[in-house]
Parts: C-alpha cells; structure tokens; sequence
C-alpha cells in the first residue's frame, strides 16, 4: 500500500510513519518543518520505501501536489497544535489547520485518492454537557480558535466524501502524550521543574480533569479502526479515539515529581480564567466516549495514568521509546 503522511515529521505523524514502515507500506511525507523534525524520521531517510518533501501546504503549488498521484491512503496530520496560542494568533490556525485541510483536499481530488484519514480533536466538543462525549453529541461548540477549525475541516472533509467520492475518517483524538512531543502539560511541568526544583507555576486551578492516551495506543487504534472502515461502505465516519478514564492536572504534577525525585514542590496555582482554566479556550474538562472505538474489538494498553507515568519516564530517559509493535 502507498500511504502518504501530511506532518509526518512531527509527533504523532512520526510514529504512524514508524508503524507504516514496519508493515511494509511505502510511505511519502509531506513537512515544512514548523513544528516537526526530521530526526523524527531519521531512521527512515534514504531508504527505497520513504520518501520525504519539504513543502509549506499552504501553498498549493504543484511540486507537492503531484506526489499524491497513485497513493492509497492520505494520513492528514499537518497542523499546529498549539490550542492556548490558537487564541492569540486565531489567523495562523486558520491558516495553517483549515486552509492547509483545503489544499490537501484539492489534491486529494485531483488524484482520486479513494481514502483520507484526518486527525481531529476532542476540542472540537467544547465544554460538553454529557461526560463520557460520544460522537453524536450536539452542538458542537468549540470554545477555541483551534477547536473551531479543526471542526471547520471536518465539515469540509464530509462535503468533499459527498461530492467527489473521497472515503474520509475522522478521527477525534484525546490528548496524545509519548516521546517526541514538544508541548503540552507533561513537557511544561519537567522542563520548570527542571529551571526550579523548590517549586512549579501551574496554569489554571489544578482541577482541571482531561483523558490521555498514549501515542503507541494512539498509532495502533488509528490503523485498527481505519481497518473496519475500509471494511464498510461508509463515505465517511467519525471516532474518538481515547481511553475510558481521566486525570487532573494536580495528579500529573504528583506524578512528574515523584518521577523526578524531588519532595516538598511548591504548587503555585495560576488560572487563566475566574472559573480555573488555564486559559481562555481551555476545555476545562473533557472525557471522550469511547465505546463506538471498542465495539470494533480495540483496547488501550494503558490508561491516563499508566500513560502519563510512561510518557514521563520516557522523557526522562528511564525507559526506551522504540516502537517496533
């Protein structure tokens, strides 16, 4: 299978590129590099399956656009993944998440690409009224300028599966955590504690409560549920992709201590918002249901906590991170 992965040098994006390789799929990349690394895909450089692109997708400029002829599956990972930031700079996400989705569409039209997989985000939910969220819940309000186009792109997607015949998967991920992130609460919290051992700055009021999953589960039930979609007649879908349980983030400054070693931390508490957010835009909490992704015979290896531990130690160097599943 030839399989071509937008943002494949960054987080999430190298790891699918990992598991593509390891299944024998020829696998093109497409990065500019923003957010990404090319050490990400080191391993892969040079080799006769792999083959990588520097290109801005903003662009929709033909060099780009021609790799998609003759490729199986799209993995549409290109984006930036800064939620807080999405709210200060609402025209970059914009720019770099929905106009980026368009273009990648267009080519994606152009070549007749049978299948799209996008990566969404529980953000897309807003503040929900039902906990567990399932992917039927409505309105869907997105409380951040990140949320909101990621939604935008869904919609978009869907249209495009209407019109001209492209099968899109939506996936609406949880917070993915693992080796190779480079933001988010866990890198947060080690590299101030790392500055300052005697104490550590938390944004929001600490009670804020979200799912976690790790990216090795992540990269594994996006190929599992892609599987039981190419096995269905379906235009399009929507998952969650997540774990059953949550943690807030007092229990992963608990957690980030121990793993350091160090006692007698100082939490100092900062809300964003009056009712403790850590941010304006912030989901203050959020649990995805997930009973549509196990009906399809996946399970987590690990659930929020046990994802947090392993990700901390991880990072830190206590446990290697090779993903050769």
């Amino acid at each position: 299978m030839r399989t071509l992965v937008t943002g494949g040098c960054g987080f999430i994006g190298s790891h699918l590129v990992d598991k593509l390789a390891n299944l024998g799929y020829e696998v093109i990349v497409i990065d500019n590099l923003s957010s990404g690394s090319l050490d990400n895909v080191r391993t892969h450089l040079g080799k006769s399956y792999f083959e990588f692109i520097k290109a801005d997708l903003k662009v929709f400029d033909a060099d780009w656009v021609k790799s998609f002829s003759n490729i199986d599956v799209v993995f549409h990972f290109a984006a930036n993944p800064e939620v807080r930031i999405s709210v200060t700079d609402p025209r970059t996400h914009f720019e770099e998440n929905v106009l980026v989705t368009f273009n990648v569409l267009e080519a994606c039209r152009k070549y007749d690409i049978p299948y799209i997989v996008f990566a969404s985000s529980s953000t897309v939910y807003g503040d929900a009224k039902i906990i567990p969220t399932p992917e039927s819940y409505h309105p869907l309000e997105p409380v951040s300028i990140y949320g909101a186009c990621k939604l935008a792109c869904e919609n978009i997607m869907i249209t495009y599966s209407k019109l001209y015949g492209i099968k899109s998967l939506i996936l609406r991920y949880a917070n993915i955590i693992g080796p190779r992130s480079n933001h988010g609460v866990i890198i947060d919290f080690i590299n101030k504690l790392k500055r300052n051992p005697r104490e550590l700055e938390i944004l929001g009021d600490g009670t804020q409560r979200k799912s976690y999953l790790h990216v090795f589960d992540c990269v594994d039930a996006t190929l599992h549920v892609l599987e039981a979609f190419m096995r269905s007649n379906k235009k399009y879908d929507v998952y969650n992709i997540g774990s059953d349980d949550w943690i807030t983030v007092i229990e992963i400054a608990d957690i980030i201590t121990k793993e350091l070693g160090l006692r007698d931390v100082k939490y100092i508490f900062k809300p964003g918002t009056p009712d403790g957010r850590g941010w304006p835009g912030d989901v203050k909490f959020m649990l995805l249901d997930v009973s549509k992704l196990k009906s399809t015979g996946w399970r987590p290896r690990w659930n929020s906590r046990e994802a947090v531990i392993k990700t901390v130690r991880q990072l830190l160097g206590k446990e290697i991170h090779e993903y050769y599943a």
